[in-house]
């Protein structure tokens, strides 16, 4: 029996998008895999994985240090992934940075599907192809940070909350309340909260930055009622809680003794470490980097991007994540606004509304936040990708060409043609007016940095050149198709991010660098040691080990920052006195008398003089080895001085 040609085209087609769907993953892959190495490592959860790794307890509580005497300062969510890959292959930089990758073209993957939901394959397909080569998604992926994971969880998130929106028919969208429940759309909604919720797990309260988009896209184009769908968002809600908080509330019951100091706060407290150290005292205290830049080096100033309003479309951060998203913005704007006639349920308005407001939020408080790092830029690029493919849909969707009209004195056929006709004049005008504008500040972006100086002249014929198809489009639509002219403005618009995304590839560069910088600040500006401080440091651990006279610890060290190189190289303990940023308050200068004085260590490395009583307490009581370095030992028994007669 012969197949019918229909289904043959069909399942042609099917294939063709599973092809093309792979190359994007692969070329995902590259990027993010590409030259990977102790350049693209962070030495802080660097060390902390080779802790984790060493033994259960270290792992269950994200220990930092092989001891377990203090945790990370973070939850240890995406740290657990880092640690497993390196209890499975072993202690190395591919190792760590391996899940990271992995995450990455994860990621690409359920955005397409998220996409596909509710904008179609092709939308799919753009969105992950603009995701892949996003620069800052390039750069965080290259790297051991936490925000990969944060990324790909939240964006399953999205994806249930599409299908959850998915289930209604638009037919049925206004049956409000009459039709019957799709089946599994409270499913979706319970999976999309404890994706939220492992989430949390990963990059604690900015998982719950996305809650506001997923709730509001449900809530205006979900099934059945609005008070069943604000009951779903309710039930959603509560699970969210329920498995943000689960792991704190288990280390918080565990008593103090038998579990590691909870770094990033004063009173052991992983709520506290949680919702003040890296929550609500991001805005406008001090970051902990720049705490800790005090304590090692009084008086050096750390450089760290402008709070200004303007912070992630200008400069350094305008080229790592800036590139797309004023055109992003229009584009969700329009499509939001040219729909709104639709039914409830239209699953294109519904994808605007989801991604535009994930935008939104993230753009707000990324701005309002006392510091931010290039990386947590990549949290928008999702958002960015899904809105500029869900435009191309939107844009070639046969309902724009069917607009309602009313009946007038004039035929039906002359008002059907003056409708199309305004609309593809207006889509087509507004499509010139984004792929122009988005082509003038790419190069806007790229003349002010260390980029080729081919590229802006590039990005500009480029640019002009896509400018023209699309009007060609309008005048001769016969010669020229929209479908070109939309071909023609995605290639416009992405020359800039993909040449950016293969030229941070190319150099070995990572989370905390952004495209064409005119130095290397990577290093200076994350670990606060540069890489010749790290090789320093890796060879004298021979010194330190003869020094330490065969001792169970290697070592005290001022802060973490010091010996997560030491923990990184040899999986040696080093406790770290103060935590990351140096002031937490454990150990105390009586557990390490204690320490000292049973023998555990005799060696503290002090980077610079404190105020810190503990580090005071070394430099006065113990011998003065080098520049840097003490030898402490005191007698296993102390007696107390006599008491003095009156």
């Amino acid at each position: 029996m012969s197949v019918p040609a229909s289904r043959r085209r069909m399942s042609q087609q099917v294939w063709l998008r599973r092809l093309a769907l792979i190359a994007i993953a692969a070329l995902a892959g590259l990027l993010y895999a590409w030259a990977m190495g102790q350049d693209t490592l962070e030495y802080y959860y660097a060390a902390a994985d080779r802790s984790m790794s060493m033994s259960w307890h270290a792992f269950i509580f994200g220990a930092f240090d092989p001891a377990g005497t203090m945790t990370v300062d973070k939850l240890p969510g995406a740290l657990w992934l880092q640690a497993l890959s390196v209890r499975a292959f072993g202690m190395y930089t591919w190792a760590i940075i391996l899940p990271q990758v992995i995450e990455g073209i994860l990621t690409v993957l359920v955005l397409y599907q998220a996409v596909r939901r509710l904008a179609g394959p092709a939308a799919g397909l753009i969105a992950a192809l603009v995701l892949a080569v996003s620069p800052a998604t390039v750069a965080l992926d290259r790297e051991n940070i936490s925000d990969s994971l944060l990324i790909l969880l939240l964006v399953l998130a999205a994806d249930a909350v599409s299908g959850a929106i998915a289930t209604l028919a638009v037919g049925d969208a206004d049956q409000d309340g009459a039709a019957r429940r799709p089946a599994g759309t409270l499913g979706h909604l319970i999976l999309a909260g404890f994706w939220v919720g492992l989430a949390f797990q990963a990059k604690e309260i900015e998982a719950w930055m996305v809650l506001p988009a997923l709730a509001l896209a449900y809530l205006l184009s979900g099934p059945g009622s609005a008070l069943r769908r604000a009951g779903q968002v309710a039930v959603a809600g509560v699970v969210v809680a329920l498995v943000s908080v689960s792991w704190m509330t288990a280390v918080s019951l565990v008593p103090a003794a038998d579990r590691p100091y909870i770094d990033g706060s004063h009173d052991n407290s992983v709520f506290a470490q949680v919702f003040s150290y890296n929550g609500f005292g991001r805005f406008g205290d001090q970051t902990p980097l720049q705490v800790r830049a005090a304590q090692l080096n009084p008086g050096a100033p750390i450089s760290v991007p402008s709070r200004a309003a303007d912070r992630l479309l200008d400069g350094a951060l305008g080229r790592d994540t800036g590139w797309l998203i004023p055109a992003a913005a229009a584009v969700a704007v329009w499509g939001i606004v040219s729909r709104r006639r639709q039914p409830r349920g239209d699953r294109l308005r519904a994808c605007f509304i989801l991604w535009g407001g994930w935008l939104v939020t993230f753009f707000v408080v990324f701005t309002a936040i006392t510091t931010l790092w290039p990386y947590y830029a990549a949290a928008l690029s999702p958002a960015a990708a899904a809105i500029i493919g869900t435009g191309v849909a939107a844009a070639r969707s046969p309902e724009r060409e069917r607009a309602p009209v009313s009946p007038t004195t004039i035929s039906r056929t002359t008002v059907s043609r003056t409708t199309v006709s305004r609309t593809t004049v207006s889509r087509t005008i507004g499509l010139a007016v984004i792929v122009a504008g988005t082509a003038a500040y790419a190069g806007w972006l790229v003349s002010s940095s260390a980029a080729p100086g081919w590229l802006v002249p590039a990005i500009i014929a480029v640019g002009i050149a896509a400018t023209g198809v699309i009007v060609c489009s309008l005048l001769r639509p016969r010669s020229v198709p929209f479908a070109a002219a939309l071909a023609a403005g995605l290639v416009a618009v992405a020359l800039a991010p993909a040449v950016a995304s293969v030229s941070l590839a190319g150099h070995d560069e990572s989370a905390f660098d952004t495209p064409f910088e005119s130095a290397r600040v990577q290093e200076d500006v994350a670990l606060g040691l540069g890489k010749q401080a790290i090789v320093a440091v890796q060879g004298t651990i021979p010194y330190w080990q003869a020094a330490g006279n065969g001792t169970p610890y290697l070592m005290a060290a001022q802060s973490a920052l010091l010996p997560s190189a030491i923990i990184y190289d040899t999986g040696l303990e080093a406790v770290p006195i103060g935590g990351f940023d140096g002031t937490t308050p454990s150990p105390t200068l009586a557990r390490l008398q204690a320490d000292i004085r049973n023998g555990l260590f005799h060696l503290v490395w002090i980077s610079s003089a404190t105020d810190d009583p503990r580090l005071r307490w070394v430099t006065t009581h113990c011998a003065q080895l080098t520049k840097r370095l003490y030898r402490c030992a005191l007698p296993k028994t102390v007696t107390a001085p006599a008491p003095v007669s009156p």
